[in-house]
């Protein structure tokens, strides 16, 4: 029994399919399910039933499959292991970040990381905040940047900074040559906000609420461009963090001058979560980059 039959074989369970089971593993679809044959035929039982383009495990299989998942973790933990031992920083890290962050905070951070970590493979998922808590606890992400607070039993919650919010006016809005506005002068506007799930919709409601005040919602959208375009169109008005602002034809970014109108920006680990030495520096680094003057500077432009 070889190593890679056991990543092959877990890898068409969680997937279903031979084909995409291959892809994930980077083989070709005949030498994976020839990998697959050779396992059954060692262990003398038929591991999955074969419909048409569908995999199913089969009672022999089901049964397989958390002993050979304990297998692939325990050898993953030992390589870990020897590597910490070395001293190395090696390995892969996997980081989630929330959509309102991920294209902000992560590239250049990223970037100035692997020149000093190029032994370290860095891997993204960007996905909404109760998707990568899910992925922190199955263990499929080590570490994930999002919007604090953040509720959870057996978590560890860092802030790394705070940054101001800024109102998204059109551009020939009567506010929009002011140097700041308060949300109060823009109660009775159509506002425009990401969809149920965003954190940052979240932070948008709270300071709408700490202003004592009712956005009138018009119009929802998973990502921050098309909100922007929409305002740009003179659909109403909205709000982004810090990080958000940019030149953009048609829109006005004002600065929120409510003191609290700020989002908190941090990251987020399991309690219990052995860090190794790759994720341990991948998080000093994110920690170096924010006390850094240039950083602190860009944010509050």
């Amino acid at each position: 029994m070889q190593v890679h039959q056991l990543k092959y074989f877990c890898a068409v369970a969680r997937t279903g399919n031979f084909t995409r089971a291959a892809g994930h593993e980077h083989v070709a679809q005949p030498s994976l399910s020839q990998q697959i044959l050779k396992l059954e035929d060692e262990l003398g039982a038929k591991l999955f039933d074969r419909l048409g383009r569908t995999a199913r495990l089969t009672q022999f299989g089901q049964a397989f499959l958390p002993r050979a998942e304990a297998i692939l973790r325990q050898l993953g933990a030992a390589k870990l292991e020897i590597q910490e031992m070395a001293g190395l920083e090696k390995g892969t890290v996997v980081v989630g970040a929330i959509p309102t962050l991920a294209p902000y905070f992560l590239p250049d951070r990223l970037t100035s990381f692997a020149m000093k970590y190029p032994e370290v493979q860095v891997s993204v998922v960007e996905e909404i905040t109760a998707v990568l808590l899910q992925g922190l606890h199955e263990g499929r992400i080590d570490l994930a940047v999002t919007a604090l607070p953040v509720a959870g039993e057996g978590l560890v919650c860092e802030e790394l900074l705070r940054e101001p919010l800024y109102a998204v006016l059109p551009q020939r809005h009567s506010l929009a040559g002011q140097a700041a506005v308060s949300l109060r002068q823009i109660e009775g506007e159509r506002f425009l906000l990401l969809k149920e799930g965003h954190c940052f919709r979240d932070n948008t409601i709270a300071a709408c609420r700490r202003a004592r005040l009712q956005p009138n919602v018009v119009f929802e959208s998973g990502q921050f461009a098309t909100i922007l375009a929409m305002v740009a169109a003179g659909m109403g008005v909205s709000l982004v963090p810090a990080m958000a602002v940019e030149a953009r034809k048609g829109c006005r970014f004002v600065r929120v001058a409510d003191q609290s109108a700020c989002r908190r920006v941090g990251i987020v680990r399991l309690k219990q979560h052995f860090a190794t030495r790759a994720q341990s520096a991948l998080l000093e680094h994110l920690r170096e980059s924010v006390r850094l003057p240039t950083h602190l500077a860009a944010a509050g432009d």
